[in-house]
């Protein structure tokens, strides 16, 4: 039975049997990614798409080297109506017909990414084996580019870059933040100094799950009232944060933070792994048991991230500022928060039919 395997310390994953040995042609991959800085993240969830890929591969009898397209569709089929006991959380849903759950569009959509990844890692080590993609990937569309960038007056006009035809359509769905009740009940679950303050900077800094994780000693200006956060693809921001969040920290820091070499803020606080940093996994435990105690179903990390965003969207605050507070690559990110009430839709529409009202009353009789 085939299985996803820590290597270097967490930082590297690995696809191996029951005996330990490798699958070598993922691991090439694996080990590639790694090299060119893709986040740990990033490489676990590709191990995990790629050892379910593989797991396909052995039940259908095929062989890698001479998928063809036409198997693809087949796979996707099979990731759609799957049962996956291992992952029921919010990623599996019910097919209608009341089969077994499978994976979500988005799951589907990275695992065929990660497989035309590794695709082209075999093309480039093995041209003589392996001379097309079974992947097939969208065409760039003409426009006014140059090395891949829109330029020119007219350069807003150039077309992205069409999905595949094994991408599947994604439902359009607007972030959904928490309500104030359901925020209260949440963060007052919380009963160490540790565990509010990580809540508090998702909640009063936007932070990203791994952010909270990756924030070492450093990284924290008190004085400031700012914290120096690495988020996706190793880009680097500096975010204000309110002062309860910093207090807690601070608080945190003085009376509950084992003592220990490691350079992270949060630790374990008991148990043999005591000292060492909070992991992902523990992160999840930690939301997952207070999502029970507090009835709040919602309750998860990237809930209170993205209460932050409603909450600056609701005030006000500017998209490009909410992009760079966010560490969103794109401004489109940011843009999805910024008409998310209805009470922004009926105040953008309350004045323009104040407007239409007043020029209709303008006019000559």
């Amino acid at each position: 039975m085939l299985r996803v395997a820590e290597r270097d310390g967490g930082t590297g994953w690995s696809v191996v049997d029951d005996a330990g040995n490798l699958v070598t042609i993922v691991e090439g991959y694996l080990r590639r990614i790694s090299a060119q800085a893709f986040s740990p993240h990033t490489v676990r969830a590709y191990a995990y798409d790629l050892l379910a890929f593989w797991r396909w591969l052995e039940q259908e009898k095929l062989d890698v080297w001479s998928l063809r397209t036409s198997d693809l569709l087949r796979y996707i089929q099979w990731e759609k109506v799957r049962a996956n006991p291992q992952r029921p959380g919010g990623n599996v849903y019910r097919i209608e017909d009341g089969r077994a759950g499978g994976m979500s569009v988005l799951t589907i959509n990275r695992r065929l990414a990660a497989i035309h990844g590794l695709y082209e890692h075999l093309m480039l080590m093995e041209p003589d084996r392996l001379a097309r993609n079974p992947v097939p990937r969208g065409q760039v569309g003409r426009g006014w580019r140059r090395s891949g960038q829109p330029q020119g007056l007219l350069g807003h006009l150039a077309q992205r870059r069409a999905p595949g035809p094994l991408r599947l359509r994604v439902p359009h769905r607007l972030p959904r933040g928490l309500a104030p009740d359901e925020v209260e009940r949440l963060v007052g679950s919380f009963r160490t100094y540790r565990d509010k303050a990580i809540a508090l900077l998702m909640l009063y800094g936007g932070l990203r799950s791994c952010e909270v994780l990756r924030l070492k000693l450093g990284d924290v200006d008190l004085a400031a009232k700012t914290v120096r956060v690495f988020g996706k693809g190793a880009r680097e921001r500096v975010v204000p944060v309110d002062e309860d969040a910093l207090r807690m920290v601070h608080r945190y820091l003085l009376h509950e933070r084992p003592d220990s070499e490691q350079p992270e803020i949060f630790l374990v606080g008991k148990g043999p792994r005591r000292g060492h940093p909070l992991t992902a996994e523990g992160l999840r435990r930690l939301f997952r048991y207070h999502r029970a105690l507090s009835g709040v179903p919602a309750g998860n990390p990237h809930r209170l991230r993205h209460t932050f965003a409603t909450n600056l969207a609701e005030a006000g605050v500017d998209a490009h500022v909410l992009r760079d507070l966010m560490g969103h690559a794109h401004l489109d990110s940011s843009l999805a928060y910024v008409h998310l009430t209805a009470a922004h839709l009926r105040d953008a529409y309350d004045r323009a039919v104040e407007r239409v009202k007043e020029g209709a009353s303008d006019e000559p009789r």
